[in-house]
Parts: C-alpha cells; structure tokens; sequence
C-alpha cells in the first residue's frame, strides 16, 4: 500500500507549532477529540498542530505490518487493514483512540490474553521529544530507553508521530459463545482458555466478559470463522451487552466484532436515554458513537446541567467513578465482591491480559495473568462524604488487592504513593535525557493534578 500523504511535511507542521510554544508554558496537542475523563487546566497558548498525522501512511500484508501515524484513529487504522484480512493485534473499545495516545497511554481488549497492550506490538516509534527533535525509538538502538519507557507516559516523553507496528491475522467473522461462570469458578476457567487456547474443543482467539453481579457472569469467547453466515446487527435497535444474557452463540462481521462495544459506549449510553426503543429510533445511528457520549459528557462538565436538575429534585450530587483496574486472577472474585458490596456499580467489564515484558511506568508481572475491571458511571456522594472519596477507597482496595490502575481517569494518590507506584524515578532519568528544559508537563502533574 504507498503512502496516503506527505508525511514529512506532516512533521515539519508539528516542529514549527512545537517552536512557536514559549518557553515555560504547557505543551499540549491541539486536537479535537480525547478519549481521557479527567479535566485539564485551560491553557491560553496554543497547541501542536497534528492535523497531518491522523492516517495509514502504508502497508505491508506479506511482513503483516503497518506504518501508522501517531494521531491515526483505530477505526481509521482497522478500515485500512481489513481489506487485507489483517488487524492490530489489540483494538481498543472505542473508535476514536489514536494509536499513539493508545501505546502513550494505555489501551486494552479481548486479544490482550495472548498479545498483551498495544505497545507491546510496536517495532519502533519516531517520537517528538521535549527538546523539538524527532527521534526513531527501538528496543535494540540507542533510544531503547525511550521505547520502554514511552508507554504510560501520557505525554511526559513526548508525543509519537509514526509508528510500525505487527498486525494480526482475523477472519471475516467472529463467532461467539458466551458462557455462564459463577464468580468462584472464573479463575480457573480463565486460566484453563488461556494455557489451553481453546475451551471445550473450540479454539478461543478473543477473551472478555461481564459481571452483572457478583450471582451472574458471563466469559464471551470468539474465534475466527471464515464460515459465510447470518450476523447480528447492533448497530441497529438491538444492544451488545444486553444479547450476553439472551444468547448462549452469535456471530458479527469482524469490523462489527472490533466495534461491539462502540455504539452504546459499552453500556453507558442508557445515561442518554438512547436504550429506550423509542428514542433509539430517532437518535441518528450516525450519532451512536462514543465521541458523541463523550462530547456530551464534556458538554455537562461545562455547564453542570443534569446536575442542577437533579439538586432542584432534591437529589444529592454524584461522584464520576469511570477507571479500570488491573487485578491479579486468582484476587478476581474477592476484588468483585468488595466493589458490588463498596460500590455497587453494575455491570462492570472483565478482560484478563498477560504482559509480554516488564514496562518501568505500569509494572504488570510479565506471564502473570490480570483482569482489566472496567467500571464507568456515577455514585451519589453520602451525606458527609466529599467528591473524590470514593474513587479514593477504590485506590486503596486495588492496592490491596495487589492490582494496578490506568490514568486515563480521576487520580488521587499522593506524590509518595504515585512515584512508587508508577515508577517515577525511571521516568525521571529518562526524561531529564529527551527534556532537559522540562518543557513537558510531568506524568503527575497530568494525571493527578489535571495540568
């Protein structure tokens, strides 16, 4: 596939916008979409330009890779590769992560069984540093610092502008089971799929599932089928998460299956109302996506309109409680309980992975299974409680639970406890190297502070 634009004109856009910046004041992209839920401090300065570096620059179906840039969207990205038969070999949920601000950040899904996270199908990155310069990042060049620590940098490092990465065989279809497990037995069933690659005889290519509670489970494995078959549609009045309990098999085309959770932002999209039959018939399905729900979070953030209506109600004000957490498999089913009887958020998501390698800023044990819990919503604040508690006691109840949590969200550790858990010292050392006028804002700050 030959290049779709001039890519180096692209980069020479970024490293002027990167200059007209002065000195001291917060560097951030100028883009119009963010797939991050936690407020940032306005900035009167202006941004990088990337409005270049959103496309497939090219592919190569024989050596199954893809040179990608940085701010190229998964749909963008899985609309490129499909025609080949070839896919990233992990998609994250939602149309709208970039590749860069998914190996930056952190991006998971149902493949992250057998490929782990995105970045660790990355073969090398160009990467513009704090310093202004593009620099090509590999594991085995003299910027392999810079590659291991990238992920989970959230833009501390510096922003990638290309990057190849390996791509993955899929078939046309997928076809699903979702299989009943009571929450005692999810660990030994996850395990048995993941060192056996099939369960009951039928391989398993794809692995996640839901807990409506802690009385009622569900794993969904799908495998590539080339089979031509009748597909579900849920792009349509039906809903993904809801056909988990009605339906012991389905199959979805595979561009369906990679978008499943999309179009109803898994569940969320009920805070809309676009799950009542009526209004999902006049809710355009073009507007079923999660940018929109997103942007119509960022709309209520701004002017706090549902919750005026619910203080003229006389209903308390509401905690956003939206993370996902890394639990180790064998702590799955006692975490799950402590959160249903804690929290009482349902339904929340289950999507073990296993780290290839060790990466200094998100320290999963490589081999060692986790479960990605994913819980998205809100709570209503308790009389004598403040904003924030909440997701505190979630903090604490990962950590004993000897889980990790991604910081794509609200963030509440103080200094000590975040620089341990994320590794700050490496991060540190690596960027006094690529930002040495510390031009780029530090990974606590970001995260915590909402710089």
């Amino acid at each position: 596939m030959p290049p779709t634009m001039d890519h180096g004109s692209a980069v020479e856009q970024l490293r002027a916008s990167y200059r007209q910046i002065p000195l001291g004041r917060p560097v951030r992209l100028a883009k119009r979409s963010s797939n991050l839920f936690r407020p940032r401090t306005a900035v009167d300065t202006p941004g990088l330009d990337v409005s270049g570096l959103t496309g497939v620059i090219s592919i190569d179906a024989e050596a199954r890779t893809a040179d990608v840039q940085g701010m190229c969207t998964y749909e963008d990205l899985v609309a490129a590769t499909l025609p080949y038969n070839l896919t990233p070999k992990v998609v994250p949920q939602l149309r709208t992560i970039t590749l860069g601000g998914a190996v930056s950040g952190l991006g998971i899904e149902s493949s992250s069984f057998r490929e782990g996270l995105p970045h660790e199908s990355v073969v090398e990155m160009d990467i513009l540093t704090g310093a202004g310069e593009i620099v090509t990042a590999r594991p085995d060049n003299e910027h392999a610092d810079l590659f291991r620590t990238f992920p989970n940098s959230y833009g501390s490092l510096g922003y990638a502008t290309r990057l190849r990465i390996d791509l993955d065989r899929i078939s046309p279809y997928v076809a699903l089971r979702h299989i009943p497990v009571a929450l005692d037995d999810l660990a030994e069933v996850i395990a048995e799929i993941i060192a056996e690659g099939k369960y009951r005889d039928e391989p398993v290519h794809f692995l996640d599932g839901v807990a409506f509670s802690p009385d009622e489970a569900y794993l969904t494995l799908g495998r590539n089928s080339d089979a031509v078959t009748k597909t579900s549609d849920y792009t349509g009045q039906h809903i993904f998460y809801r056909s988990i309990r009605q339906r012991s098999k389905d199959t979805l085309t595979a561009n369906d299956y990679l978008w499943r959770w999309d179009t109803d932002w898994f569940w969320c999209s009920s805070a809309f109302g676009v799950q009542n039959p009526y209004v999902r018939r006049l809710w355009p399905k073009r507007f079923r996506r999660s940018d929109v729900f997103h942007k119509l979070i960022g709309l209520e953030n701004r002017w706090h309109i549902a919750a005026k209506l619910d203080a003229r109600k006389g209903k308390p004000p509401r905690e956003r409680v939206v993370q996902d957490v890394e639990i180790p498999l064998d702590r799955l089913a006692g975490f799950l309980r402590w959160f249903d009887a804690e929290v009482g958020m349902r339904p929340v998501w289950l999507c073990p992975l296993r780290a290839k390698a060790d990466w200094p800023l998100y320290p999963l044990k490589p081999g060692e299974t986790y479960v990605n819990v994913g819980f998205w919503g809100t709570v209503a604040i308790a009389p004598g409680a403040h904003d924030g508690d909440v997701n505190r006691k979630i903090e604490a109840a990962v950590a004993d639970f000897d889980g990790h949590k991604s910081l794509y969200s609200d963030a509440y550790y103080d200094r000590e406890t975040f620089d341990r858990l994320y590794n700050v010292p490496a991060l540190a050392e690596v960027k006094e190297r690529y930002d040495p006028q510390s031009r780029l804002t530090g990974l606590y700050e970001k995260a915590v502070t909402r710089r």
